[in-house]
């Protein structure tokens, strides 16, 4: 579409050249990577540097890294019942944090009974006073944090739950879909028993993700079984051109990632200073470490989904919280964990900005709030479709 401004980023990314290019190379192979002949050799050497990528982009080693069909398939087959060290007990139990993503709240493959939610604070972190009270209420317990919130940006402090969790025989498993590729972190500086990623989060196609695993990680169970593709943890021909796609998008994701920040976070800076020229907006968790692309906010008495619409109409594409619950725009689940109320929750909305971002999207959407706001706080969502 021309002439359209796209920050909805944390949704998902346009496709890398990168990842095109790869991509297409690869649709041209004819052989089945578990096949022995040349062809399926030539396919299973472009899986396995595909591996290589993504597993290096974490600093993990290759052979730790699962494919699966994305995100939340990833976060499903991590969140396993059983899962031990050598030296511990296997977790009978999970503990999630509040705000997680609605793979992550839904317990995976825990029954209903053995799954706990886990408060945050005002600010959108995980609470570890919580945290501690809630292990110490139980057996060992998988405990899945995200490393970034999808909505506020908020970066949760993973290596200090690490530690609470692991001092309490326990294992933890982090999300880490809307940091991969924002900012930088490997699997040891985590301290991270699992790690789930997905590719269309960085540039590469939707449809694939992976889980990596730390080493010396026992009782990963299958979630589809059949062949024995994925070190036996993931039955099913492998999604050959997906996943060259998800390592090229890997390998360009983390190329620059500290330049990418400082820009990115230049352009949320300026976002929300303008943003703020609007009386009574409040940008959610802006007091605690965020991602650098994104910007949650909103006004008292502000309707999410008629301001998503006029940004719409107005050729820039945002979006209200979380784009994973079919295009229905309901209270958002993260802020109602953080303490505020309905009105606010239901009023939010999302600017999320990736690396084709200009300065002149930041004037195009700073222009059309300042359009936007004048009529949606002052008449009704008919009267902003029929002005705008």
């Amino acid at each position: 579409m021309p002439d359209r401004v796209y920050l909805d980023w944390n949704a998902t990314t346009p496709l890398r050249r990168e990842a095109r290019e790869a991509m297409t190379a690869a649709w041209d192979l004819s052989g089945n990577p578990s096949s022995v002949h040349a062809e399926g050799r030539q396919a299973r050497r472009l899986v396995e540097e595909a591996r290589l990528r993504v597993a290096s982009s974490i600093g993990a080693p290759p052979r730790s890294v699962i494919f699966a069909s994305g995100g939340t398939e990833a976060n499903t087959l991590a969140l396993t019942p059983g899962l031990r060290r050598a030296s511990g007990l296997p977790v009978r139990r999970l503990l999630v944090s509040a705000i997680e993503h609605t793979s992550v709240l839904s317990g995976g493959r825990f029954p209903a009974e053995a799954i706990g939610t886990v408060g945050v604070t005002r600010s959108g972190l995980l609470d570890l006073d919580r945290l501690r009270a809630a292990l110490e209420a139980g057996a060992p317990a998988l405990v899945s944090v995200m490393l970034a919130n999808n909505e506020t940006g908020a970066v949760q402090p993973v290596a200090e739950a690490a530690e609470v969790v692991h001092s309490a025989g326990g294992l933890l498993h982090v999300d880490a879909a809307q940091a991969f590729g924002k900012i930088p972190f490997y699997i040891n500086s985590l301290n991270a028993d699992l790690v789930t990623v997905s590719a269309h989060k960085i540039g590469g196609p939707k449809g694939v993700g992976a889980v990596i695993l730390a080493e010396g990680l026992l009782g990963l169970e299958a979630l589809l079984r059949g062949g024995g593709q994925e070190l036996g943890r993931r039955a099913g021909t492998e999604n050959v051109s997906g996943i060259v796609g998800f390592g090229a998008a890997a390998a360009a994701a983390v190329g620059d990632l500290e330049g990418d920040a400082i820009r990115l976070e230049g352009f949320r800076k300026r976002l929300e200073s303008g943003l703020r020229q609007t009386p009574g907006v409040i940008v959610f968790s802006d007091d605690v470490p965020r991602l650098p692309n994104t910007t949650l906010f909103t006004v008292p008495g502000l309707r999410a989904e008629t301001a998503v619409i006029g940004f719409d109409l107005a050729g820039i594409a945002v979006s209200s919280g979380s784009a994973c619950s079919s295009g229905k725009v309901q209270p958002s689940h993260v802020l109602e964990a953080m303490g505020f109320g309905p009105e606010l929750a239901q009023g939010a909305v999302r600017l999320s900005l990736g690396w084709s971002t200009s300065s002149a999207d930041i004037d195009r959407c700073l222009e059309a709030w300042r359009k936007l706001s004048r009529t949606l706080l002052k008449g009704s969502d008919e009267t902003l479709l029929e002005r705008f």
